[in-house]
């Protein structure tokens, strides 16, 4: 990775040997692995011990997840925030466990809307809930940057299975709460 660091220095006219360049493809390659660290992560492990037999059938709610990102289309970060609900039937999952199970889907190269279904898909199998809801919001510097430069444009997705997509006050009534 390195050697493909110092090929785009290069590349770009610029000098890989002047002073403030020589350990930027090492320190590249190591905030990439870094970056994409979801592809070394599982599921299974993140969460771990971390269900527990539901005690309640109400909506649990996180919100304001931080999430950072990567494009897969041009490798530019995309940052925004997730909000996570789920209706436990089966099993609740650990509050810290929610946002690892973000933090490893955004550790990879993506989509924004493929990272919102991952989070809920994975949450509905491994908890067996009733219903999952997931909202992100994000900026991406790829539309920031380059192309049309718009600096205050923010993409939302969502995803919404069971009962967050069947019921109507359901559905209302997560999305009233995130707001």
């Amino acid at each position: 990775m390195e050697k493909a660091y110092k090929a785009i220095l290069d590349e770009i006219d610029d000098d890989p040997n002047r002073e403030g360049l020589t350990r930027t493809p090492a320190r590249a390659a190591e905030a990439m692995r870094y970056l994409t660290q979801g592809y070394s992560q599982s599921v299974d492990e993140i969460i771990g011990n971390s269900l527990f037999a539901a005690d309640t059938d109400e909506m649990i709610i996180v919100k304001d997840i931080e999430l950072y990102s990567m494009c897969e289309h041009h490798l530019l970060p995309f940052i925004g925030k997730c909000h996570v609900a789920y209706l436990p039937k089966k099993y609740q999952i650990g509050l810290s466990k929610v946002a690892r199970v973000v933090d490893l889907f955004a550790r990879r190269l993506q989509v924004q809307e493929r990272l919102t279904r991952d989070i809920a898909e994975t949450l509905m199998e491994k908890t067996g809930a009733g219903g999952v809801g997931v909202v992100i919001e994000a900026q991406h510097l790829c539309m920031m940057m380059r192309g049309v430069e718009k600096q205050n444009s923010v993409m939302t997705t969502s995803c919404l299975l069971g009962h967050f997509r069947t019921s109507h006050r359901t559905r209302a009534e997560f999305l009233q709460l995130i707001r």
